[in-house]
């Protein structure tokens, strides 16, 4: 049987990340923070090295800056090491002169690079879910079958079928049908397949298995811009194509709501993610970093992360990110906070109007996502939204009820967002 050092990992650098906006603003959305010190590029990357895949190549295009700084700064593969980590951005040659214009056309245009990584199989993997997979088990699944292609399926709910594309598996897994986001039941009748009652139907989850020949064969021969709608469903025609049941926790981090729901979930004792496993490490940029300071505050349900001074607060039901400063009298919860990429200097505090990085002195700030290097002043009021709301400011928006606070704004002291302030 061929084993893991056969496989070249491909990790899509993402699109514009409209649905993420403002938090897609300045970085591409693998570039995102997660769980206070993570990035969403941090899970398939550490997925991908806990499997034994140690070639991989991550593809990029929009607002890349933040996300090439991280990979490059991390995943460094020492001199003694058969791996590598490459960064793929669009460019022009003199076959194309556009840009990527989906996931199947962004590894169209580097077949070139996939071909001399001189590996017999390819693994296609999104940049922004949170999961935690061994691949390995879905390697031997596809070579023990003599698959030309194995997509990675989930077992989901009838009400969340119409998400995502929804294949129909017989015997040993082996897909006969495939149907793109199912508008109604009768479309879905003939698509049960999975055994679990309370979740009859499989959806994709975007991670897809090839032989190398075949992919390069299916892209060459075709004009398809995207796999989930276009390769795969075409493919299954003409190929040997099977179903890899994922039974464990995966979330497409795809909207401002699932990344607020998700990250606040985290700071649950009974987490449905588990950053703490001791054998299937999530890596990330290694910081040298003090341990956090927390003097007189009153934590509870908190994700606290490395180099924050806390003072006289409290905080509940929140994520605080690196470097994160609150100064006393704060009263936060139900709260995303990224913190900081640098502390602040006596010049940088005073060119910002006095007011330092963090939250101010007896702000109120709940269900809110506040991005890195942000400054609110004291007595800043912050309070949610109802569910549905959309609101557009300069300094500000709300997305699904959820006021978001873009990088590096600065809310003066007494300002106030509220419902009932708008």
């Amino acid at each position: 049987m061929p084993n893991m050092n056969d496989v070249l990992g491909v990790i899509m650098g993402g699109g514009r990340g409209t649905r993420l906006y403002p938090l897609t603003k300045l970085r591409a959305k693998p570039a995102v923070p997660l769980a206070g010190k993570y990035r969403l590029i941090d899970i398939p990357m550490s997925n991908c090295i806990n499997a034994g895949i140690h070639k991989i190549a991550v593809l990029t295009q929009f607002k890349s800056v933040s996300l090439h700084r991280h990979i490059s700064s991390t995943y460094v593969f020492d001199a003694f090491s058969h791996g590598w980590v490459q960064i793929l951005a669009a460019e022009q040659t003199d076959k194309s002169f556009d840009w990527y214009q989906g996931t199947a056309d962004s590894v169209r245009k580097q077949l070139l690079e996939v071909e001399s990584a001189e590996t017999g199989y390819t693994l296609i993997l999104a940049g922004d879910h949170l999961y935690r997979m061994d691949y390995e088990k879905l390697a031997e699944f596809h070579w023990k079958r003599g698959a030309d292609i194995t997509i990675a399926v989930q077992p989901v709910l009838r009400k969340d079928a119409s998400r995502f594309g929804i294949v129909k598996t017989v015997g040993d897994g082996k897909i006969v049908s495939f149907t793109e986001k199912p508008a109604n039941h009768e479309e879905l009748r003939s698509f049960t397949s999975s055994e679990n009652k309370t979740h009859p139907y499989l959806a994709s989850m975007g991670i897809y298995f090839f032989n190398t020949k075949v992919l390069i064969d299916l892209l060459l021969n075709s004009s398809d811009t995207d796999f989930g709608s276009e390769v795969i469903p075409r493919s299954i025609q003409s190929h040997s194509v099977y179903g890899y049941e994922f039974i464990g926790y995966w979330e497409d981090i795809g909207t401002i709501r699932t990344f607020y729901d998700t990250n606040l979930q985290l700071t649950k004792a009974d987490s449905l993610f588990n950053f703490f496993d001791p054998e299937d490490t999530i890596y990330t940029r290694p910081r040298f970093l003090p341990g956090s300071v927390v003097q007189d505050t009153e934590l509870n349900n908190v994700l606290l992360a490395d180099g924050c001074q806390i003072s006289g607060a409290q905080i509940q039901n929140s994520v605080i990110g690196l470097r994160s400063q609150i100064d006393r009298g704060a009263s936060i919860s139900s709260t995303v906070m990224m913190g900081a990429d640098y502390y602040d200097t006596e010049v940088m505090i005073k060119n910002s109007n006095g007011i330092r990085c963090g939250i101010g002195e007896g702000a109120y700030i709940e269900g809110a996502i506040i991005d890195k290097n942000v400054r609110i002043g004291a007595k800043v009021i912050i309070k949610p939204f109802p569910l549905g709301t959309e609101i557009e400011r300069e300094d500000w928006v709300v997305r699904d009820g959820i006021v978001v606070i873009p990088k590096n704004t600065i809310l003066p002291s007494g300002t106030a967002i509220t419902p009932e302030g708008v």
